[in-house]
């Protein structure tokens, strides 16, 4: 009787466990972006967060990194990217385009590489 007990605990245990791990689609990443004071960082955030299938973002005006959770079933880190790089902020692999840097505020305004 125990091992029939203990049996059908193990059974819907790792059951569970296996329907968590496929149910998981998010994923962390941890982006450059330049930027420079907290309206910067406001836009940035607004920015990623309109991109469907982002959960977190968090941008740090000391670092300028931006800190990702998105769903990839939704989206992909390009389209977080080509959205910020609209906004008028440079990552590290999508550049802003002049018209949308210049349209920035004089403080938002960073040093361009």
């Amino acid at each position: 009787m125990k091992n029939l007990i203990l049996a059908v605990v193990v059974f819907f245990v790792g059951f569970s466990i296996q329907a968590q791990e496929k149910g998981n689609k998010n994923a962390k990443y941890v982006i450059e972006v330049n930027g420079n004071c907290e309206m910067c960082q406001s836009r940035i955030q607004k920015a990623a967060y309109s991109v469907s299938g982002v959960k977190s973002a968090s941008w740090s005006i000391e670092s300028h990194e931006l800190s990702l959770i998105l769903n990839e079933e939704k989206t992909t880190i390009l389209a977080v990217k080509k959205s910020i790089a609209k906004a008028g902020y440079d990552t590290d692999e999508v550049k802003a385009l002049v018209e949308s840097y210049d349209k920035l505020p004089g403080c938002c305004q960073y040093e361009r590489k």
